[in-house]
């Protein structure tokens, strides 16, 4: 990478001398995707296609290898190789006017609320042009709206980017696609141990599949039967809360898929009250959701087993299982509660009203299947190690985003250039 550029000063900041200034709308034109709606989307088909909604959860800053297909497309707009898809619509301002290039080896077609672009530049060194944090923060300025925020082509055209020579936005497009590769590489890593791990899970949990060496009969109880107590939380006050002392766990700390989730900077629940020990509960220690904060949530019965080592007070609507040793595994107990069987009792058991709630005799009636305690203990083990390596591979998935968006940083802005 070369360092001995000359700088200018502009108003998007210090780019190089080589360098230029441009509005968007300078650079190509925009027209408007229409005739995709979600009824007549399939998974298999005649045209492949695209909705806004897909640029949010299918696509960073690419789009290939599409797998949502319309059969009539007569009355579709179509795109082509290197046409920037643009989100019209977002839920907030910071998701106001994501894009990705369109790259399949196919025509496509794009629905409403998505606003096409098409250009001679590099689209993908364009498209990551238009995600970095400099366009961000015009598009931004530029939404409109409240529940839902809008942005048109008339505002988009005036976005402002710094714009390398057609050479160098080669190399940079060259370079960052290599850094996505490696990421779509690894999010389908992750993908395919997460499928092992459910089929496992599916398998190991019910008894389909038996570990080497045992052969105990599995009994059908109900939680409570195994219980030594169940705790029910602390009805806290917002007036109590500090800003130091001992963390409260409440429903945010559970998320989907049974993990514990505790960050010391951005926790707001706090209480400097030492006598509460009957709330207290520490690392190892299971606790269950006992509400729904919302339907697409998802948590209503779902447990934890804290993973820090410092001690929390319990909020009101989660509550503590503690079992009894002999008789039944933490991490077995964890794993099961994540069984469809174990939620869809809880869900049945709810009572329903704004939000969903169980009770204590709700969750102690939650039947289950359960083999010897070595079985179960075998069977933890086994899912745990899945989790761990798991954990290992989102680890390395972050690594390699940390590194894109660093030389998204450098590379879009010239502080790093490529050009010998």
């Amino acid at each position: 990478m070369k360092q001995n550029t000359t700088y200018k000063q502009t108003e998007l900041g210090l780019i190089p001398e080589d360098w230029e200034v441009k509005k968007l709308g300078e650079l190509g034109f925009f027209f408007k995707g229409k005739g995709v709606p979600k009824t007549s989307i399939e998974t298999e088909g005649k045209y492949k296609c695209l909705t806004y909604g897909d640029l949010y959860t299918k696509y960073d800053y690419v789009i290939k290898n599409v797998k949502s297909f319309i059969n009539d497309a007569s009355d579709s707009q179509e795109i082509n190789f290197g046409d920037i898809c643009i989100a019209g619509s977002g839920e907030t301002i910071e998701d106001i006017g994501k894009c990705a290039v369109f790259i399949d080896d196919k025509t496509g077609y794009a629905g409403g609320d998505i606003i096409i672009f098409r250009s001679d530049e590099n689209p993908l060194t364009l498209s990551y042009i238009l995600n970095s944090d400099l366009c961000k923060r015009q598009k931004y300025r530029l939404g409109q709206g409240h529940s839902v925020v809008h942005i048109y082509s008339s505002q988009l055209q005036n976005l402002k980017i710094p714009l390398p020579p057609l050479p160098e936005q080669k190399k940079i497009a060259d370079c960052l696609s290599t850094w996505d590769s490696a990421i779509e590489k690894q999010s389908a890593l992750i993908n395919a141990l997460t499928q092992r791990k459910k089929a496992l899970m599916q398998q190991l949990l019910t008894g389909k599949k038996r570990l080497p060496g045992f052969s105990g009969e599995w009994k059908e109880v109900k939680l409570g039967s195994i219980c030594e107590n169940f705790q029910n939380g602390n009805a806290f006050s917002a007036k109590d809360y500090k800003k130091t002392g001992i963390p409260i766990v409440t429903m945010g700390n559970i998320n989907l898929g049974g993990y514990f989730y505790f960050s010391e900077s951005k926790s707001n629940f706090w209480i400097e009250d030492k006598s509460l020990e009957r709330y207290e509960i520490k690392k190892g220690d299971l606790i269950i959701a006992m509400t729904d904060v919302t339907p697409e949530k998802n948590l209503i019965g779902l447990t934890s087993i804290i993973d820090i080592d410092r001690i929390f007070y319990l909020n009101q609507r989660v509550g503590h299982i503690i079992l009894k040793p002999k008789l039944a595994d933490t991490d077995f107990i964890f794993y099961l509660s994540q069984n469809s069987y174990w939620r869809n009792q809880c869900k049945a058991f709810a009572t329903l009203g704004v939000q969903a709630n169980l009770g204590t005799n709700d969750i102690k009636n939650i039947n289950i299947k359960l083999p010897p305690i070595e079985e179960q203990t075998a069977i933890a083990e086994i899912l745990a190690t899945a989790d761990r390596e798991l954990q290992l591979q989102k680890e390395k998935l972050a690594q390699l985003q940390t590194q894109k968006k660093g030389l998204m940083q450098v590379l879009l802005t010239g502080k790093k250039r490529l050009m010998n």
